[in-house]
């Protein structure tokens, strides 16, 4: 684990960069509440601010299903969905021909498992972005593409 006060400063120095000038988006980070308030801080020190925080949400229960559905390959590492990217032969890797297995990490329990360590430090982050006014919610249930232009539509206010 990388302290907090490094990772900010690793991604303050980075949105500082030229290409940034214009603007940028962060993904799967802050994810606690100190990281979101030394960034907050970081950027004030700035003159910047955050614009939006972006909540993309999604069922436990279709996340859970997803992530299920995925399949790896033990030859190659190709991975498949049993349902959104089946493969030819099921069980059998459309690139190598190796098996495909349902990884510990995808396993349903697993992912539960994950899910509950997720909501317990996600809430509070979502909490504090509410409160400051800045998060907006994105139905992630649907099309991709969908998703893509909400958070396009978010982006252009």
């Amino acid at each position: 684990m990388v302290p907090d006060e490094l990772v900010v400063d690793l991604v303050v120095d980075r949105v500082n960069q030229e290409d940034c000038a214009n603007g940028y988006v962060l993904d799967g980070f802050p994810r606690t509440i100190p990281q979101a308030e030394a960034l907050d801080k970081a950027l004030a020190e700035l003159g910047q601010k955050m614009d939006y925080a972006i909540d993309v949400e999604v069922p436990d229960e279709n996340i859970v299903n997803r992530m299920s559905g995925r399949r790896a390959c033990v030859g190659c590492g190709a991975t498949y969905h049993i349902v959104y990217a089946p493969t030819k032969e099921e069980g059998v890797c459309d690139k190598c021909g190796g098996e495909l297995i349902l990884r510990d990490d995808d396993k349903p329990e697993t992912v539960l498992k994950r899910l509950g360590v997720y909501h317990e430090q996600t809430q509070p982050l979502i909490d504090y972005y509410t409160n400051a006014g800045i998060l907006k919610e994105v139905d992630g249930t649907v099309d991709i593409n969908v998703v893509f232009d909400e958070i396009v539509k978010i982006l252009g206010e």
